[in-house]
């Protein structure tokens, strides 16, 4: 698993700015999947969502293991930390504002 380097929310969001990597994100909140059934769950091909779930790792939104039993094979991940991250930022917009529902 990948785990070096810390979570922003910018990147975050950055990184789900696709509708297809906000699919994939939704999807993993489900649980582990291969990329393969990613791709087949979305209706794309394996080098087309191979492309956005590298941008997702690259933003630490998902983690990836190899499997010991087929080291070709890996499995995604969605990483919580990256929701805390943009819900802390949220959470101190919110603050600055006094809150939601508050008239300015």
């Amino acid at each position: 698993m990948r785990h070096n380097g810390d979570i922003t929310a910018g990147a975050v969001i950055e990184a789900l700015g696709d509708p297809v990597r906000r699919q994939v994100v939704t999807l993993l909140s489900g649980g582990p999947r291969r990329a393969g059934e990613i791709a087949a769950e979305i209706g794309m091909s394996a080098p087309a969502i191979s492309r956005h779930l590298r941008v997702l790792l690259e933003a630490l939104v998902i983690d990836d293991e190899r499997l010991e039993a087929d080291a070709r094979a890996r499995v995604f991940r969605l990483r919580p930390q990256s929701i805390t991250a943009v819900r802390a930022w949220l959470d101190e917009i919110l603050a600055g504002q006094g809150g939601l529902g508050s008239a300015r």
